[in-house]
Parts: C-alpha cells; sequence; structure tokens
C-alpha cells in the first residue's frame, strides 16, 4: 500500500506540472510525455502476458490504448483539465485509503 501512494504522488505530481504549466506548447509536450509512458507500460505489460491472461485482459488493454488515443487530440486547456480531473481522483482515492 506504501507503493501505491508513492507512486500516486508520482502521478499527482506530474499532473499538477500539467496544470500549472502556462506555456501551451510545453503543456502539450507535457501530454504527450504522459501518453507515450502510458503506451510503453502498455506494451511491457501486454509482452509480460500470456495465452489465457493475455485473451483475459485483451478487451481492457484495447480499452485503455483508445483512451490515450482520445487523449491525442486534447488542446493545452482540455489537458489541464483532464490533469485537474485525474488529480481530483487521486486524492478521492487516497482519502478512502485511511
Amino acid at each position: 500500500m506504501n507503493n501505491s501512494i508513492k507512486t500516486d504522488d508520482v502521478i499527482f505530481n506530474f499532473f499538477k506540472q500539467i496544470c500549472d504549466e502556462k506555456d501551451d506548447v510545453k503543456c502539450l509536450e507535457l501530454g504527450k510525455n504522459w501518453i507515450h509512458a502510458m503506451e510503453t507500460n502498455l506494451s511491457t505489460m501486454e509482452s509480460n502476458l500470456n495465452g489465457a491472461d493475455k485473451l483475459k485482459h485483451r478487451d481492457n488493454i484495447q480499452s485503455n490504448r483508445d483512451h490515450l488515443n482520445s487523449l491525442k487530440k486534447k488542446s493545452s486547456s482540455e489537458w489541464r483539465e483532464y490533469a485537474t480531473q485525474c488529480m481530483i481522483e487521486i486524492m478521492n482515492h487516497k482519502g478512502h485509503q485511511s
């Protein structure tokens, strides 16, 4: 659980960077970096699955890929809004862990 909290903190801080970035180009670059990192994570997870597990999680992985693809079209203001919503979800999740 402690590791989960640390991971949440890192993700929260990354989204905070997106929200705080005043330069729209830099904001979009942070968003692209997020997408790239998450695509890499999905590819790694998928490569570690085999057989039945790969089939079991195929739809979930594809859903995540579709979500990431939808983020690629966001403007800087949409990224800030998305990041804010993600930060709220993290805070709500932390509140339920106590």
